[in-house]
């Protein structure tokens, strides 16, 4: 039950944080966004692992190999994938080819980890996927002309969510049946994605000046927050999801994100449609399966 609630909690962070980096994303790009989030994030785990002084318990060469990797490729590459998704499909279809994460983190769970479900927690995901799809596929009333996307495009969305599966397969390898705190499995995630981002920012020509990442004093209070909330505590929820339950079941749980950015939206005076609504309401019916399936 820990775990799940872990999941949850990170989902609704990730979402409250989607709103927030939405509003930088104007000002600042994908990949060095994604970076400032990271360098944020990392310095504030180090101050969390100083004041309680915390020593790294259960870290051998294997944990670190298998947590590096995994910040590496979910983090590093995932995000970048997911981002460049966003730009050539648009935000729903990108959310739309994200949920494909939870299955095929679970089928690959099965094969590397040998992970068995339950007939009734296949069903929970299911349900959770479907209820997250049917919000996020609903059209939108825009002022431009929707394009046809290619399959070259969509092929980033499939390659994100397959590096997110990779990632908390790797996570759930290293983190399973240890005494690993999460707080430490978080703080090598975030050093494999920046390693990761140093170099596809690097391959893509001179690494931004400190002004490039942060144009502003209110772009950085407002990025501050948003990594607080997104990337320091939402990593170290998930890594707290992928130690006590099981990966198809965390995966499932972190994909509701979409679904928490429904209050949101009313709170900034949108409307919600009904299937939104229902949406929601059949993928709270998979979360209740999933947890019951455990």
């Amino acid at each position: 039950m820990r775990g799940e609630l872990a999941a949850l909690a990170a989902a609704c962070l990730w979402a409250t944080a989607t709103v927030l980096f939405g509003h930088i994303g104007k000002q600042v790009s994908p990949s060095v966004l994604n970076l400032a989030k990271g360098i944020i994030a990392l310095t504030l785990v180090l101050i969390t692992l100083l004041v309680l002084q915390q020593a790294p318990t259960g870290l051998d060469g294997r944990a670190w190999g298998l947590l590096l990797a995994s910040g590496g490729l979910g983090v590093g590459l995932g995000d970048t994938l997911y981002f460049t998704s966003i730009n050539r499909l648009g935000p729903r279809r990108a959310l739309l080819l994200e949920t494909l994460a939870p299955p095929l983190a679970a089928l690959l769970a099965l094969g590397f980890l040998g992970e068995v479900l339950s007939l009734r927690s296949w069903a929970g995901i299911g349900l959770t996927v479907l209820g997250v799809v049917w919000v996020i596929s609903e059209r939108v009333p825009t002022g431009s002309t929707l394009v046809r996307p290619r399959w070259q495009d969509a092929m980033f969305g499939v390659l994100a969510a397959l590096a997110s599966a990779g990632a908390a397969v790797l996570s759930r390898a290293a983190l399973a049946n240890t005494v690993i705190d999460p707080l430490w499995s978080t703080l090598l995630r975030l050093g494999g994605s920046l390693v990761v981002l140093l170099v596809i920012l690097r391959s893509q020509g001179p690494l931004p000046s400190p002004r490039a990442i942060v144009p502003n004093r209110r772009v950085l209070a407002w990025l501050i927050l948003a990594s607080f909330l997104g990337t320091y505590l939402g990593i170290y929820l998930q890594q707290t999801a992928f130690k006590f339950a099981a990966t198809g079941v965390a995966q499932a749980l972190l994909a509701t994100s979409p679904l928490f950015v429904l209050p949101l939206a009313v709170a900034m005076g949108d409307r919600v449609s009904w299937r939104a609504v229902g949406g929601a309401l059949l993928a709270l019916v998979g979360v209740v399966l999933l947890v019951m399936g455990q």
